[in-house]
């Protein structure tokens, strides 16, 4: 495996990705071939139709100079173009922001006053200054949070409302209300209010799209049938005078604002508001973008994106514009007009400019319900209803984020719906990673990989288990209460290994509870091991002490950890006398001693141990109380200790004054002590200990106890034992 080093922070790291996001408008326009001029030309001029009335009305709903509005279509879409990432995302004045910045700026100056105009393009310059540090932070990865279901949600509901929006324009009627159900209820109430000439040119131009997408989808529906919209009004003179178009346009190229940007007392008052406004703009150009990758399957860079916006908000400001974001409708067109690179927006930005110094009487003749119209056919194909499908088939934590999306889309304020939705996101993201699974795993049939298999066998003193996902604050309770509940289940189990290959991020609050977990094990007699750890758990648990606590000894290799546990930790007597598996590789050549005929272990027929009437489990001395009896000088006092261990294990460790009498031999030719005295047995844990009580009590032996805890104990209390090599026993202090 290749060694990993540490990232270290230098200035270049930084300096670098900046100068790079920064030229961005060398790479895009060399990358610009021949054959994205014509589309991108139609798909730029359609887009600057629809823009140029959208400017002027989103700058009247944040109750500034149309002009501002018009300066911002034309300042923001350009640096939008240049900087951004996303192909057919236009940068532009929006319904949401434009209601943002009024909200955000109404409760300090009165509406349309000078120092209403001068603190919203300030506001402005800050939002931008906000945006692109993030982008050159290289803070772009917190979009990731945004689910799939936020911007199908979002799309459908943007969809819907916008078409709806668009019904009183194209009927020749007001839409009024506080909200979309008031807004559609006036509707119905002003139906027999209806222009007629307005009505026939909105429907008109839709039937008119359709149909020339079904003669040829190469054919700028949008752009032609708008111009023939705009030449009927022109020639019906009088008669459509009722019809609602554009009206005059500003002459002159957009001015430098001389903005106060040394009033601190000024700046301090908008910076909350310019942090919500950065904030949701932001969300609200990640959702769009996001939703047009859906459809084109580009791969954004959401940095990139950040750091257009923030250029696009900053040039907007200083030539005398507003705060602009992604727009919805504006880059729903782009993408049916068939943009394919950001050279479109750069065209519409400009074709807004050109109308304005040219053409600006003849703009004058467009209607609005044609602009309607496009706006309806438009949000309709903006619907993905193949998508809708897909996740209301789906996991029901995502249906139910789309569904509060769209409906929040409806009915709430736009920058309300989204971060609703993406609050959602957070919630299940919090909801699966909360409850990591936890599952046991036991080596697979040809012993080459842990596999997670309903009904296998699992060893009788050891269990493993995986565990799949992170160890932070919010998961660490829902592992520890698996773990313990697996460990209440099968209390014979008193060893656990732990395989952290899946963990990736552990904190200290999953630092505390693998060492309660180790201290669960260690208090009843056992032990915890650890396998694949990662080099960053690793390290913490080091530097937190955690890997001191729980020996470095049991932090194992994979492949050798079953072989050190086997021959070095686990009970060899409970795998020959009680285990009826083979589980492990190493269990396969194991003499297991069980009748062959029922498969029960033969100490299945051994008499219960009963010393006393109604005692069927032999008294129990703690360490301590053993160690005060062997050193006692009064007569009969001092118990013989009968070690029923393997002689390996004997041999290992054991107590001084011990005597090496396996279990098996127990089992096979009992037992003749020379002398009368009470005995102790010892095991290494206790479990072979009862079993060799219940055959001592068989043979007629009264006065017999055992060792709480076995050998693990005494050696834990630290007291004196003693290790054979083949010349002389050595003692040494456990």
């Amino acid at each position: 495996m290749a060694a990993t080093t540490a990232v270290r922070w230098h200035p270049k790291t930084a300096v670098k990705p900046a100068i790079r996001y920064l030229r961005q408008p060398v790479r895009f326009l060399s990358s610009l071939k021949d054959n994205t001029w014509r589309p991108d030309l139609i798909a730029g001029l359609t887009v600057g139709v629809v823009l140029l009335p959208q400017a002027i009305a989103f700058s009247i709903i944040a109750e500034l100079p149309p002009q501002m509005g018009i300066y911002t279509a034309i300042m923001a879409g350009i640096a939008g173009a240049l900087w951004g990432s996303s192909n057919q995302l236009h940068t532009a004045p929006t319904n949401a922001v434009s209601l943002l910045l009024l909200s955000t700026l109404a409760v300090m100056y009165v509406p349309g006053s000078s120092d209403y105009i001068i603190a919203a393009g300030l506001l402005t310059l800050m939002v931008g200054g906000l945006q692109l540090l993030l982008g050159l932070l290289r803070l772009g990865v917190i979009v990731n949070f945004v689910s799939h279901s936020v911007i199908v949600g979002f799309a459908t509901g943007a969809g819907v409302l916008i078409a709806l929006r668009q019904i009183g324009p194209l009927l020749g009627i007001q839409l009024s209300g506080a909200n979309i159900v008031a807004g559609m209820a006036n509707l119905v109430a002003d139906l027999p209010s209806i222009d007629p000439v307005t009505a026939v040119i909105g429907i008109g131009t839709m039937l008119l799209i359709v149909t020339l997408r079904r003669i040829d989808s190469r054919l700028p529906g949008p752009l032609i049938s708008i111009i023939i919209a705009a030449l009927a009004v022109y020639f019906l003179g009088d008669r459509a005078e009722n019809v609602a178009v554009i009206g005059d346009m500003p002459r002159s190229l957009p001015p430098i604002a001389g903005l106060p940007i040394f009033d601190l007392e000024r700046i301090s008052r908008l910076s909350t508001g310019a942090l919500a406004v950065a904030a949701i703009g932001l969300v609200q150009t990640t959702a769009i973008s996001r939703a047009v990758a859906s459809q084109t399957h580009q791969r954004l860079d959401s940095n990139q994106e950040f750091v257009g916006q923030g250029i696009a908000n900053i040039l907007s400001s200083i030539f005398s514009g507003y705060v602009a974001s992604g727009s919805f409708s504006c880059t729903a067109v782009n993408l049916r007009a068939g943009a394919r690179t950001r050279l479109a927006s750069l065209i519409a930005s400009l074709f807004v400019l050109v109308t304005m110094l040219v053409f600006g009487p003849l703009a004058a003749y467009i209607p609005n319900a044609a602009l309607a119209g496009v706006l309806i056919i438009t949000a309709y194909n903006m619907i993905d209803r193949a998508e809708i499908a897909r996740i209301w088939r789906g996991a029901p934590g995502d249906a139910i984020i789309m569904i509060v999306t769209f409906l929040g889309t409806m009915f709430l304020d736009l920058d309300f719906a989204v971060l609703s939705g993406i609050l959602l996101s957070f919630i299940l993201y919090l909801m699966r990673t909360s409850a990591p699974r936890v599952q046991v795993v036991v080596p697979d049939e040809n012993y080459r990989h842990f596999t997670h298999r309903t009904g296998a066998n699992s060893c009788p003193q050891l269990v493993i288990v995986d565990i799949l996902g992170d160890l932070y604050f919010g998961a660490v309770n829902h592992v520890e209460e698996e773990i313990i509940h697996l460990a209440s289940r099968n209390p014979e189990q008193l060893f656990l290994l732990i395989r952290l290959g899946h963990v990736n991020q552990v904190d200290f609050s999953g630092i505390h509870m693998l060492e309660s977990v180790i201290r669960t094990y260690r208090d009843k007699g056992g032990d915890v091991f650890m396998v694949s750890a990662g080099r960053e758990v690793r390290q913490l648990m080091e530097t937190t002490g955690c890997l001191s606590y729980l020996g470095s000894q049991n932090l194992l290799s994979e492949d050798k950890a079953i072989d050190h546990l086997f021959h070095r930790v686990l009970d060899p007597a409970v795998c020959i006398y009680e285990c009826p598996v083979r589980v492990f590789r190493e269990c396969q050549n194991l003499p297991k001693r069980f009748d062959q005929e029922d498969g029960q272990s033969v100490e299945g027929s051994l008499p219960v141990f009963a010393q006393k009437e109604g005692e069927t489990q032999p008294p129990s001395l703690y360490p301590e109380d053993l160690h005060r009896r062997l050193r006692s000088t009064m007569p009969g006092n001092q118990p013989i200790v009968i070690d029923v261990r393997e002689p390996r294990e004997y041999k290992r460790s054991h107590i001084v004054e011990a005597q090496s009498i396996p279990l098996s031999t127990l089992l096979q030719g009992g037992l003749v002590l020379a002398e009368d005295r009470p005995i102790v047995v010892v095991c290494r844990t206790g479990r072979r200990s009862r079993r060799a009580a219940a055959i001592l009590a068989s043979l007629g032996y009264r006065d017999i106890s055992i060792l709480e805890g076995g050998m693990h104990a005494w050696e834990t209390a630290g007291y004196l034992t003693a290790v054979e090599f083949d010349s002389a026993p050595v003692e040494r202090v456990g």
